[in-house]
């Protein structure tokens, strides 16, 4: 569950008044504890959860909390010895940590992966889960592969004559990449990528050993020209990309690239993985899917809904044709069993209803507004540094002055109050250049955009 600041501060507090009582003592009542922290009940209550989950408290119904005993302190333990046995293979999860990490309070939020809950649907996915979870049904297994209503609408959606045969629901994008990575390829394989590309797929790639090997990408998306060379050098079996409202640049794979990238994958015999992750955000209509352009199973689609939703909404689907289909199914069902049936219904709910299609209307509009907003702030107070204007999305990638250390001026520009994400992590391999990347869709308003801007400028070498 996640907590609001106030209850955070008000459990910090509390905690440090647990720790001076005595096992048993008991606390004062919830009502003096709302008088003297002027707080409400409900913060009250879920700071006490909080102590509680932790063993400082326990709750007595109708006689109140208390001091809970105190454990006397274990020896520590020696964990050495598994230095040793798990060897010199490592999975580094910090550069998705950073992008699921909370702008401390008072930061201007420039980077984030998922929508302000201003812009989710929160009162329409409320609706939905109560209206799924009345189905007499709803805690039962679902059918393997999703439910039928939703695999369909998911085909219907993506369209090229995707049959919901094609379809597998899946527990949400960043499983779905794990799930096909694995599928297509054996650990110590090599796997094209798109450079800059997403973090999560670098993180996914080097945890399953596979390589990941780059593919510039430049305004109009991969480049085909280099990709056939990649193809050719590297051998490999597999391209990653991003096709519409690209992550972390927001380009755009024009319609005479989509041609070509199929063609090259085809003398290749190779692969697309398509991570069409944003095109519900779509602030300009994006080109069809690549996968509405294969008939012959050479594109493996990933449409995952969870960046026009909310973050726990873990539903997505992959689609692919022939003898592949079968191993995602198979990997995925050895791996997950399958999603939630809960949160399949409850996203059948909020896409079969009438508020679905507003609720995209008005994030694009907001989109849109953020974004122009954002281009004026950086012409205003950033006048020095390049940027594209993205289509749709809510990334923005920034080209820094030649000597910037983007990095460096990240970690500054938090210490100066706003949060962006360096670009040196996005690239699979060396950086040609310093970047940052800028999401317009996580900050709580576009008067807070500007000051990030602003702030950002304030820290910028010149």
């Amino acid at each position: 569950m996640q907590h609001d600041s106030s209850v955070l501060s008000l459990a910090d507090r509390l905690r440090a008044e647990v720790r001076g009582l005595n096992p048993g003592e008991r606390l004062p009542s919830s009502r003096s504890l709302v008088e003297r922290h002027r707080v409400s009940p409900v913060t009250v209550s879920r700071a006490l959860g909080l102590l509680a989950a932790e063993g400082l408290v326990v709750t007595r119904p109708g006689s109140g909390t208390f001091a809970a005993d105190r454990p006397a302190p274990a020896e520590p333990s020696d964990p050495g010895w598994q230095a040793v046995t798990l060897g010199d293979r490592a999975v580094d999860a910090s550069g998705v940590s950073w992008l699921l990490t909370p702008a401390p309070e008072g930061t201007a939020a420039l980077s984030g992966g998922y929508l302000h809950p201003t812009l989710q649907p929160v009162r329409a996915l409320a609706t939905a889960a109560a209206r799924a979870a009345r189905r007499p049904d709803a805690w039962e297994m679902p059918a393997l592969g999703g439910l039928p209503e939703l695999r369909a609408w998911f085909a219907r959606t993506v369209g090229g004559g995707v049959a919901p045969s094609d379809v597998v629901i899946t527990s949400g994008g960043q499983q779905s990449l794990t799930t096909v990575l694995r599928a297509l390829l054996p650990p110590g394989a090599p796997v094209l990528v798109e450079s800059p590309t997403y973090l999560g797929v670098l993180a996914v790639a080097r945890a399953s050993g596979l390589h990941p090997v780059p593919v510039p990408v430049d305004a109009g998306g991969v480049r085909p020209d280099l990709l056939a060379e990649a193809f050719a050098m590297s051998g490999a079996r597999v391209l990653y990309c991003q096709p519409a409202f690209h992550n972390p640049t927001g380009a755009v794979l024009s319609a005479e690239r989509r041609e070509r990238v199929l063609a090259v994958a085809r003398a290749a015999g190779a692969f697309v993985v398509e991570d069409d992750f944003a095109r519900h955000l779509g602030i300009d209509p994006p080109p069809p899917p690549l996968v509405a352009r294969d008939g012959e199973g050479r594109v493996v689609h990933i449409a995952s809904l969870t960046k026009a939703t909310a973050p726990s909404l873990r539903v997505a689907a992959v689609i692919a044709r022939g003898p592949v289909a079968e191993r995602i199914r198979a990997t995925q069902l050895v791996e997950e069993f399958f999603p939630a049936r809960p949160l399949q219904e409850t996203l059948l709910e909020l896409v079969s209803s009438p508020g679905w299609p507003r609720h995209l209307r008005t994030v694009r509009a907001a989109l849109r507004s953020r974004r122009d907003a954002v281009l004026a702030a950086i012409a205003r107070d950033l006048p020095e540094v390049r940027t594209s204007r993205p289509a749709g999305g809510f990334h923005m990638w920034l080209r820094l002055p030649e000597g910037v250390d983007d990095v460096d001026l990240a970690e500054a520009a938090l210490r100066a109050g706003v949060l962006v994400s360096a670009g040196r992590p996005f690239f699979p391999a060396e950086a040609p250049a310093p970047h940052l990347r800028i999401s317009y869709g996580t900050a709580a308003s576009e008067a807070e955009l500007a000051e990030g801007v602003r702030r950002l400028a304030s820290v910028l070498p010149r």
